[in-house]
């Protein structure tokens, strides 16, 4: 599990998620807003009117975001406390350096998820020197993480947490499947052998991965709304988020890592 500074802690944020960014009424929203525009659902108090109803209000698409506890280090480290209503001069640059944090909060968490893993052990080294990195840069002004070119940050990142996947895959006896970035969408993968897989940004919406072994596999990026996991085992899935569970569906038999939970509409 990652630690408490990137998880979310709506209690601390100045509902960032549910102002800076937009959405459009589709499957998962109810209604259009544009970036900067604060839902209608937001309180005065910074809190969700319909939270308890999400999903039944048609805002499935809020339950499966994630910050990665960006929005509490944007609203109480960046800006220092000051909201966007009570100094609405900090509205602009707050909303922009919001998306930057995620990213940021984001790579911290697959990282530090990776010094976690021994198999990782001969990359630590990199990994810790990225980790130190993304770091000092979460703790840089307001103006600064605003025109960061996350893209180069990003990138450099990313080279290590594919050789970290990789170790981790290497591990697995016998020979793996690679689907890296593949178009599954729908598939019938119903008891498919995939442990150790490479499933890194493949498009999983809608598959049937009920009774598949995913021990090991790395699924970073991989899309699973609307997937069916019912009964699979995802025991040390590589990079695996709480926010692809929710997006997908299960049971009681779904098999996950100890450090992630069961999503309360799942089948018992």
């Amino acid at each position: 599990m990652p630690p408490a500074g990137l998880q979310a802690n709506c209690a601390e944020c100045f509902g960032l998620c549910c102002v800076a960014l937009p959405f459009a009424a589709s499957n998962d929203f109810a209604v259009d807003k544009e970036a900067g525009t604060p839902c209608g659902n937001l309180q005065a108090d910074f809190r969700c009117g319909i939270h308890a109803q999400l999903r039944a209000k048609g805002f499935r698409g809020c339950t499966v975001f994630d910050c990665f506890g960006a929005g509490q280090k944007v609203s109480q480290h960046t800006f220092g406390g000051r909201d966007w209503r009570t100094h609405p001069g900090t509205a602009r640059q707050m909303f922009a350096v919001f998306p930057v944090m995620r990213q940021l909060h984001e790579l911290l968490a697959y990282v530090t998820e990776a010094l976690d893993r021994p198999e990782c052990r001969p990359a630590h080294a990199g990994l810790r020197r990225a980790a130190e990195k993304l770091e000092r840069l979460t703790l840089g002004p307001a103006e600064v993480l605003a025109e960061l070119a996350t893209e180069a940050v990003r990138d450099e990142v990313n080279a290590l947490l594919v050789r970290a996947g990789e170790l981790v895959r290497t591990a697995v006896p016998g020979k793996k499947k690679n689907h890296r970035g593949a178009d599954l969408f729908g598939a019938r993968l119903k008891n498919a052998k995939l442990s150790g897989a490479c499933l890194r940004g493949a498009c999983l919406i809608a598959a049937d991965l009920s009774g598949a072994d995913l021990r090991s596999a790395d699924v970073i990026g991989a899309d699973f709304r609307d997937a069916d996991l019912s009964g699979a085992d995802l025991t040390d899935a590589v990079f695996l988020t709480q926010s692809q569970l929710t997006a997908a569906r299960g049971d009681a038999r779904t098999r996950l890592p100890d450090d992630l939970a069961r999503p309360a509409h799942w089948r018992d």
